[in-house]
């Protein structure tokens, strides 16, 4: 019979890498711990290093300002068809 893998939360993962990047206890020591293996913290603490610089950087893709725009320009036109069209039904033409 296989044992099933553990998956573990990123919170957790998280929590684990940042001990072990603190360094006030070793690796195996976590790896003790928290019941994983010290290379799965090591992995850890690599996979937060790496990523630290993601956090902090423009992550965020650039907006274009026509892109968000053209579809208000588009309402507008619509609505301002609609009302001339309401004012020349009911007589009121000025």
């Amino acid at each position: 019979m296989t044992a099933k893998r553990k998956r573990h939360k990123p919170e957790f993962k998280a929590k684990v890498a940042l001990e072990a990047y603190k360094g006030d206890k070793t690796i195996n020591q976590l790896a003790s711990e928290h019941e994983v293996a010290a290379v799965q913290v090591s992995q850890w603490k690599r996979q937060l290093l790496q990523g630290v610089p993601e956090v902090f950087g423009r992550t965020r893709p650039e907006v274009d300002p026509d892109a968000l725009t053209a579809p208000l320009y588009q309402e507008i036109g619509r609505l301002k068809m609609e009302l001339d069209w309401l004012k020349k039904k009911s007589g009121n033409v000025h």
